[in-house]
């Protein structure tokens, strides 16, 4: 290297640095170009990079981007960027600056790196011939843990420059074990668009499977009326004993489709139970899929499996959803890769946050976090895509026995459940418990220490939209259905009207409850209250002043009044009214730095109150 244009550069790169300190708009910029850098330099070296590319990425000396390994090319009079690493004086390219065998740039900026779940998986290789199924909700990264799986184990590839820069590289045995099996990956999610019955879907898997593996053996012979378990088994007998990981994802996307009836379910159960039950060419499966293998019968044909759910299985938990820390990570590089960032990272845990894992863990839904970020917007993106995603076509099956439930669990409450094992074969759900089972598998709701409840806000609005919608669920649909009439009522006082809808509650063919607590009490005044939820976030049991206000609705705007409601049972709405005074609820509208804005506005006191022994309830409301 010219030493002389060396220190040549690093003058400019100094008066960069300059310009950085000074600017703020210039610090951004190079902050938001530090966070998308795919290699991890030092800050010197990033500094280099911005003073002379500022638009590259992905960087590499000339000798790697020729390597076999990355098969590119340097472009023709391409000027290398000066970089220093252990006293090292070279040169590094970008990406544009070449051409060549395609290389993939990962999208550091929402990736979080779960590769240690490989080493986990080091010792199930070692021991041969086992099988694992790990069941999670949909969208928590079981295809991409699937893909990256099939990735590091396949010897048909060269995977190490991706996986180089990951936390896998820790361990010692990272390079015994990449790249040196023989890997069969199925996606059962991949159907052919002419499909149309079992025996279409299933041959078509198995006659692409048998064409791979004859172009891979084309020693071996294959007979006409060969299974696929057929010719891995002549593989193994002529081939040096070859065997096979299976990765083997989305297994149960058949039993949502409208063309499966119960005998071909039966018939797929023993499909997979003849390719990998007691076959010596396995090596190890790695299976995935929503719900649970279905045991019904004597529940033998796929018995080998060791099954990972997330409400009751603790290994592999913190490899599918975030951790609080994981988000942090994202949220700061949000922070600094976003020019207007809308979103709090309190925001980020009220809405995806939640689901409780069998470790002690509380797991957020990746997919929500991540479009989030990548939108600068809080929404629903965990979004039903078909009738077994549905809410109501579970609980239809026992509407009586669940609405009750549905109140308390919308009103934020933890409702008492039995999980049972909800096999992929049922067709129809009867108790309450195998209702909320099923509804635990598919993410609807989660599950701890015995109790189901709903994990988070986006949840929480497809259960309101739930309660809106369905006239089956009786006095709770009519109840939700006055809310909007209910929060107009208490914003301009009118006691007379909030009175009327919550005497609804008693003009049912069945009481909801007796009140024998606030508890139950609460959950009715959350329910009438439910179209609030549009205009305010409304908290339950918040700390206030000197103490703990039953609801707090603060405005998402400021021209509507924020509201403290108090409940008081076989007291009066005035001594609820009164305790909030008292007590400075109102001091909980100042917001905590970092929390929530300041608000400003009116704020109104509402005191409900329940006499057991005149069955009536009573409204007071109150500017503050």
């Amino acid at each position: 290297m010219n030493n002389d244009f060396f220190g040549e550069f690093l003058a400019i790169r100094d008066e960069t640095l300059k310009n950085i300190q000074l600017d703020n708009n210039s610090w951004n910029k190079f902050i938001t170009y530090w966070s998308k850098i795919l290699d991890k330099y030092s800050v010197d070296n990033v500094l280099n990079l911005y003073t002379y590319n500022s638009s590259g990425r992905t960087f590499m000396t000339f000798d790697e981007w020729n390597s076999e390994e990355i098969g590119r090319r340097i472009k023709p009079k391409s000027k290398g960027i000066p970089i220093i690493i252990n006293n090292w004086k070279g040169y590094v390219f970008d990406i544009k600056q070449t051409y060549g065998k395609e290389y993939r740039i990962w999208n550091y900026n929402h990736f979080v790196d779960k590769s240690l779940l490989l080493a986990e998986l080091f010792p199930v290789l070692d021991a041969g011939n086992q099988h694992i199924c790990i069941t999670r909700p949909r969208r928590f990264g079981k295809t991409i843990m699937a893909n990256m799986i099939a990735a590091f184990l396949s010897k048909k590839v060269d995977s190490d420059s991706i996986f180089s820069r990951l936390k896998i590289t820790s361990n010692l045995k990272y390079k015994e074990y990449r790249n040196k099996y023989n890997v069969i990956s199925i996606d059962f999610s991949k159907i052919s668009r002419f499909c149309d019955s079992y025996f279409d879907y299933i041959g078509k898997i198995e006659t692409t499977l048998i064409r791979d593996l004859k172009k891979e053996y084309p020693q071996i012979e294959v007979y006409e009326d060969d299974s696929a378990a057929d010719v891995l088994e002549t593989i193994f007998e002529e081939c040096n004993q070859e065997r096979f990981v299976f990765v083997l994802d989305e297994w149960d996307f058949i039993f949502h489709k409208d063309f499966i009836n119960e005998e071909n379910k039966k018939q797929y159960i023993q499909f997979l139970s003849n390719l990998l039950k007691d076959r010596p060419y396995v090596q190890m499966t790695y299976m995935t899929g929503v719900l649970p293998i279905a045991k019904y019968s004597d529940g033998s044909e796929l018995n080998m499996f060791d099954e990972y759910d997330m409400a009751c299985k603790e290994k592999y938990s913190e490899y599918f959803g975030f951790l609080d820390e994981e988000v942090d990570q994202l949220y700061d590089i949000y922070k600094k890769i976003t020019k207007n960032p809308k979103i709090l990272r309190s925001e980020l845990k009220e809405w995806y946050d939640g689901y409780r894992a069998a470790a002690g863990d509380y797991l957020y839904n990746p997919r929500s976090v991540v479009c989030a970020l990548r939108d600068n917007q809080l929404a629903n993106y965990w979004t039903s895509s078909g009738t077994y995603d549905s809410i109501f076509n579970y609980i239809k099956g026992n509407i009586a026995d669940v609405r009750n439930d549905l109140v308390l669990m919308v009103a934020g409450e933890h409702v008492p459940a039995k999980m049972q094992q909800y096999a992929a074969t049922a067709n129809a759900l009867h108790t309450k418990d195998q209702i909320y089972s099923a509804m635990v598998v598919y993410g609807l709701l989660t599950y701890e220490n015995g109790k189901v409840f709903i994990p988070n806000k986006e949840l929480m609005d497809k259960f309101d939209e739930l309660l809106l919608s369905n006239q089956q669920l009786g006095y709770v649909y009519r109840l939700a259905r006055e809310s909007q009439r209910m929060l107009q009522a208490t914003i301009h006082g009118d006691t007379d009207t909030m009175e009327e809808i919550l005497e609804y509650v008693h003009d049912t063919e069945v009481p909801i409850y007796s009140y024998n607590n606030e508890v139950e009490l609460s959950a009715i005044v959350n329910l009438v209250y439910l179209s609030a939820r549009d205009e305010y976030r409304v908290e339950r049991e918040d700390k206030a002043g000197k103490g703990f206000v039953d609801f707090i609705f603060y405005p998402k705007r400021n021209d509507i009044p924020g509201i403290i409601l108090e409940l008081k049972i076989d007291h009066t709405p005035q001594k609820a009214i009164e305790q909030i005074k008292e007590k400075n609820y109102q001091l909980r509208f100042q917001g905590k730095i970092g929390e929530i804005p300041v608000y400003e506005g009116s704020i109104l006191a509402v005191g409900i109150s329940y006499d057991k022994k005149t069955k009536k309830h009573s409204c007071e409301v109150e500017m503050l």
